[in-house]
């Protein structure tokens, strides 16, 4: 089977064989879930509860009347201690519910649901009730991709399984784990959306989760699985991009300031279908998350759940997980796209993929040098940008220049900073430059 990709990309050392063999852990629930109200993208939730009330797991916390929101649940049966502005990972400090877990009722038993006879409109109200949001890292709320504005129809959905990310491993484990699970969430997606085709896509580093979908389906007698096909890429950074799969499955490029709906395609992550799966067939809320738990300062590290609202401190103190040395720096994320934390109080979100924690030897400070004019950068970008142009657009404040730059174009997926040799932060300079274009509008 040809083996697909895109232009551009990078090939960091990927560093996952250190947590895929070891199996799929469940961490020990958090005494304190801290949950922040904004953990999508779009209006903040305000709380529905008070600070003293009892609440029961899988509990509306949070919620907006807004459209583009997701609603945010307890973690755990217990009392909310507070209500107040907590560290966020990646928004700074923000409102958050803090819940005291009661030791002395066990976790909610969840029991299979018939979901035969219910229509499009109910599956996704299930989805939105459900708190889902984007689980590969965008946070988007899915109810909102799956409501498709009338007069557009999904020719294609494509199942993101690529887990670019070095260190991560949190897909590939629920891949391998929740096999049948996650084709069950698949066939829903299915029955909402309608679509022409349906491709799964997965990095071909990943032999074992490309096996175990491929048996599957051979083997089930289900009408609408069979469609699913199956399609490996090449093992490259970025290509768990959406731009970069539909580029690579179909040949066609999303415009620029354009979605994949624009023509056509709906992409979603596994762990995002995995949710959905759970959440239709089970009416469980999205309270817990598979997360890569790794680096080079761990004795074992490996892939947990983990329910949403632990801290980086209540894995380390409480889940029994053990450094053998200080980390120079705590990230949440990969490597490539997540965000080094000041401290260990920052909870599990539904977007977290990962925290790791890295030694000096792989977190070195490194010193900005001059550009070299090699266009390094310029190579390996997915979405076909110049780097460092807009780099020295912000160096010198031409922002009038940005225009014609298409820095909203950007994923900021870090391929130019880490191919660059001269160590210019490229992704920062177009940070700065896409608030800028923000502020302008």
């Amino acid at each position: 089977m040809k083996v697909l990709s895109f232009r551009g990309g990078v090939h960091p050392r990927a560093c996952k064989d250190i947590s895929i063999m070891e199996p799929l852990r469940t961490a020990p629930l958090p005494h304190i879930a801290v949950v922040p109200l904004s953990q999508h993208i779009g209006e903040p939730n305000k709380p529905v509860v008070n600070k003293g009330d009892d609440v029961e797991e899988g509990q509306v916390l949070g919620r907006s009347d807004s459209f583009v929101s997701s609603p945010v649940h307890s973690p755990v049966y217990g009392k909310v201690r507070d209500i107040k502005k907590a560290f966020h990972p990646t928004l700074g400090p923000v409102m958050s519910v803090f819940v005291e877990r009661d030791e002395s009722r066990e976790p909610r038993k969840y029991t299979e649901k018939d979901t035969g006879a219910l229509s499009a409109e109910e599956l996704i109200e299930k989805v939105r009730d459900a708190g889902i949001v984007g689980m590969g890292g965008a946070a988007f709320p899915t109810h909102v991709k799956l409501r498709v504005p009338e007069g557009r129809k999904i020719k294609t959905l494509i199942i993101n399984g690529a887990e670019c990310e070095p260190y991560l491993t949190c897909d590939h484990v629920l891949m391998t784990h929740k096999t049948r699970e996650i084709l069950s969430g698949i066939e829903i997606l299915i029955r909402i959306l309608g679509p022409g085709q349906v491709y799964m896509a997965i990095e071909d580093n990943k032999k074992a989760a490309i096996f175990a979908f491929q048996k599957l389906i051979k083997e089930t007698r289900h009408s609408v699985l069979p469609r699913i096909r199956i399609i490996p890429f090449k093992t490259k950074y970025p290509q768990g991009g959406e731009k970069q799969l539909i580029k690579a499955i179909s040949g066609q490029e999303v415009p620029p300031g354009k979605l994949p709906l624009d023509i056509g395609f709906l992409v979603h992550n596994v762990g995002t279908v995995h949710a959905i799966y759970e959440a239709v067939y089970y009416d469980k809320p999205l309270i817990e998350r598979v997360v890569t738990i790794s680096g080079d300062c761990m004795h074992r590290p490996g892939d947990f759940v983990v329910r949403i609202g632990a801290t980086i401190r209540d894995i380390v103190e409480q889940y029994g997980i053990e450094l053998y040395k200080d980390p120079k720096k705590v990230i949440v994320g990969g490597p490539m796209m997540g965000f080094a934390q000041p401290h260990m109080e920052a909870p599990i979100l539904k977007s977290t993929s990962g925290i790791l924690f890295l030694s000096d030897i792989r977190a070195e400070d490194l010193q900005e040098g001059n550009c070299i004019k090699c266009a390094r950068c310029v190579d390996v970008c997915p979405v076909n940008l110049v780097p460092t142009e807009i780099a020295k657009v912000v160096k010198k404040g031409f922002w009038e220049k940005l225009d014609n730059l298409h820095v909203t174009d950007c994923m900021e997926c870090g391929a130019c900073a880490y191919t660059c040799p001269a160590r210019i932060p490229l992704v920062q300079y177009i940070k700065d430059a896409k608030n800028a274009v923000t502020e302008q509008t």
